[in-house]
Parts: C-alpha cells; sequence; structure tokens
C-alpha cells in the first residue's frame, strides 16, 4: 500500500510539475519572436515526453500488479523463501539460488507467462531491475497472447 501512495504521490507531482513547464512553454510561443516561439515549442516537447513516459511506466506497473493479482488467485506466486541478513536485506547467495531455480523453470515452460512473472521477481530479488522488467514484459506480452523479441 505504501509503494502505490508513493507512486501516486510522485506522479500527481510530475503532473503538476509538467503543467507548469507546458504553461510557461505557451506562454514563450504567445510572444510571438522567433526566438520565444523556438524555446516555448522546445518547452512543450519535455513535458510531452514526460507525460507518455509516466503514462508508459503506469500502464506496465498496472498490467504486472493484474498478473500478480490472478497468479496469487491460481496460487502461483512465488514463495519468499530468501535468506536475509541481519539488516533485512536479502542474502545475494540466497536470490542467486532462488534466480537459477526460476531460470531453469523457464527455460523447460518458456511460452507459460506465469514462469516468466516469478523470473521477473527472481530477478528482482537479485537486484537486476532490467532484467527484471524484461521479464515482465515479457510475462505481460505472453499473457495478452502477443510475442515480444528476446
Amino acid at each position: 500500500m505504501r509503494a502505490k501512495l508513493s507512486y501516486a504521490i510522485t506522479a500527481a507531482v510530475l503532473v503538476v510539475y509538467f503543467v507548469l513547464v507546458g504553461s510557461r512553454g505557451v506562454m514563450l510561443i504567445q510572444s510571438g519572436t522567433v526566438l520565444t516561439v523556438t524555446f516555448g515549442v522546445a518547452v512543450l516537447i519535455l513535458p510531452v515526453i514526460g507525460l507518455w513516459f509516466l503514462w508508459k511506466n503506469t500502464q506496465f506497473v498496472r498490467r504486472a500488479n493484474a498478473l500478480a493479482a490472478q497468479l496469487d488467485a491460481e496460487g502461483g506466486l512465488p514463495v519468499d523463501e530468501l535468506k536475509r541478513t541481519p539488516g533485512g536485506r536479502i542474502d545475494r547467495d540466497s536470490a542467486d539460488e532462488v534466480f537459477a531455480r526460476r531460470k531453469v523453470e523457464t527455460e523447460e515452460a518458456p511460452d507459460d507467462w506465469r514462469s516468466w512473472f516469478r523470473l521477473a521477481v527472481a530477478y528482482h530479488d537479485a537486484r537486476d531491475t532490467p532484467r527484471a522488467r524484461k521479464a515482465m514484459q515479457r510475462a505481460i506480452a505472453l499473457h495478452d497472447g502477443r510475442t515480444i523479441e528476446a
């Protein structure tokens, strides 16, 4: 719940920022000189890119959460079996061991979105965020019946 609240607050702050920046861009364009119009257009591009990125990221999170809910309903969510340090951090060797099992599971069922979801969680636990995101994208695509390049 705390993660959702943090995400919502961050997204709201970004939207306010984009609106403020966009309004400055519009003001520059309304000034009417070649220089201010050029700067105004350049300033407007940043909020557009930011809003697109925020939208795509929000859609990704919503889809991943929907898969997690479905997997939970099926009883297939990965169990947290990781060892932790006294400070609460995941033990690296433990994460690597679970990752190895998840990788084999995914290699045995490469078209099963559930195995890709669990692999994404294992990547995340091993602190490999880029690969975790790619594995989750693969899980979402397989769930939706789409194909995705490796």
